[in-house]
């Protein structure tokens, strides 16, 4: 095996290595969601760096022979400042610091090959000052482009976590691209080695490069995939509540139909009976029909028929629901997106109400009414457990199957913004409102 290298081009510096790898911790800590503050992570990120350093000149010191652990020390030292600086899990840190270490080497590499190509910082009485600028440059352009096209491709708002699989094959690339970047440096009697100082350099940088966007492919794939899944679901929700919305209506006016024919019959019958008893069965057969004719009128066909079934299920429940609502307002809303709103909120607030052990404090209220222009939506209900809301407010179901849940809320915020509006949620002495707000 030979690792003779012809021109062979001086090593990076272990300085610039160290911060290169640092500032690729904090690309990713920054595009991630966090579960710590930003002071705790501002406190961990800046101890970072004299960590980073301390280790790449201990792995300097050893013999090359340990040069593979040398790599793994650093690579551990960055794992430590992802997972302590983001409060995440193992997993979840072990795939950003893969991605963060593909980063770090394409970006030294790419620095060093430049400034050994352009011969800056090697001779002349500026020469320390034209490495730094270099140094700036080129640092700050490659990390700004790392952190511009991938802070779209991570959630700020909701944990990244990845699977199994996913994690090692995460893994499994970052070390494939490692051994081939470097495997010049190991031998050059192979089809994938350079022997030419600069000519190691291209391949390591191309290599290294090959490797980061495969791994952005490879978390947009993902991303791809989890949004899909989530559309579907919402979707799959949206076409639930149009057809029990349709099944209700259809329900209600053959109820109506009933009970307008029931009331004629019984009247022909008082008519025809005498006696005590069998009138006063009748009148309670009238009341019985009487209650499960009636329907709610708010002056929209869907918002009544969605009102008249919800109110059943209340009553069915022993839950009071109130209802004072202008359903005149929501004449520009399409009858899918009104029984969605108004299906998702209820069957939310009768969800919640239904786990109360008082009776009495079962209690919805719903007000549609306008002012100042604007659509007010609220709708409240008695609780009396804790709200779970992750770092922007938003609030988090708290089924134990979250990845099945949650999706009444989102669809609830994405009508409201299809047609202008916002949603907000917060609780206050035991009741929880949630407001939604639409231009008229």
């Amino acid at each position: 095996m030979s690792a003779t290298i012809t021109n062979a081009l001086p090593d990076i510096p272990r300085l610039y290595t160290a911060l290169c790898e640092w500032l690729a911790c904090i690309v990713y800590l920054s595009v991630i969601y966090r579960r710590v503050g930003r002071k705790k992570s501002a406190m961990v990120v800046a101890a970072g760096l004299p960590v980073m350093i301390a280790l790449q000149y201990w792995g300097g010191m050893m013999s090359k022979q340990f040069w593979i652990l040398g790599m793994l020390l650093a690579f551990t030292g960055m794992c430590a400042i992802i997972l302590t600086a983001a409060g995440i899990g193992k997993r979840e840190a072990l795939y950003l610091t893969a991605r963060a270490f593909v980063l770090a080497e394409l970006i030294a590499s790419l620095h060093w090959q430049l400034v050994t190509f352009l011969h800056i910082g090697w001779r002349g009485e500026n020469a320390r000052w034209q490495s730094v600028a270099m140094l700036v440059v080129v640092y700050s352009a490659c990390f700004a482009f790392a952190w511009f096209v991938e802070r779209n491709n991570f959630s700020r708002i909701t944990p990244t976590v990845p699977s199994r699989s996913m994690t090692i094959g995460t893994v499994s690339i970052t070390t494939v691209t490692f051994a081939m970047s470097n495997l010049s440096f190991v031998s050059t009697n192979t089809p994938f080695s350079g022997t030419v100082g600069q000519e190691v350099f291209y391949i390591r940088t191309l290599v290294d490069f090959c490797g980061f966007v495969i791994l952005y492919a490879q978390q947009e794939q993902s991303r791809r995939l989890a949004t899909n899944a989530e559309l579907s679901s919402i979707d799959a929700q949206l076409r639930s509540q149009h057809q029990e919305y349709l099944q209700s209506k259809t329900n209600l006016e053959s109820l109506g139909r009933l009970a307008h024919d029931l009331k004629h019959q019984i009247a022909a019958l008082k008519v025809e009976a005498d006696p005590n008893h069998l009138a006063q069965g009748f009148e309670q057969l009238e009341a019985s029909v009487q209650r499960y004719s009636a329907q709610k009128y708010s002056g929209n066909p869907v918002l009544d028929v969605i009102l008249t079934s919800k109110t059943r299920q209340c009553d069915e429940h022993g839950i009071t629901l109130t209802a004072v609502a202008d359903g005149k307002l929501l004449n520009s809303m399409s009858s899918m997106d009104i029984a969605t709103l108004f299906g998702n909120a209820l069957d939310n607030a009768i969800e919640a109400t239904l786990g109360l052990g008082d009776s009495e404090s079962r209690l919805i209220r719903l007000a549609l009414f306008s002012r100042n222009r604007f659509i007010v939506i609220r709708i409240e209900n008695f609780f009396d457990s804790h709200l779970r809301t992750d770092s922007v407010g938003n609030l988090q179901t708290t089924k134990h199957d979250k990845d099945k849940h949650g999706y009444g809320m989102k669809s609830i915020r994405h009508i409201a913004e299809k047609y202008g509006g916002e949603i907000s949620v917060h609780a206050q002495d035991h009741w929880f409102v949630l407001s939604i707000v639409i231009p008229e």
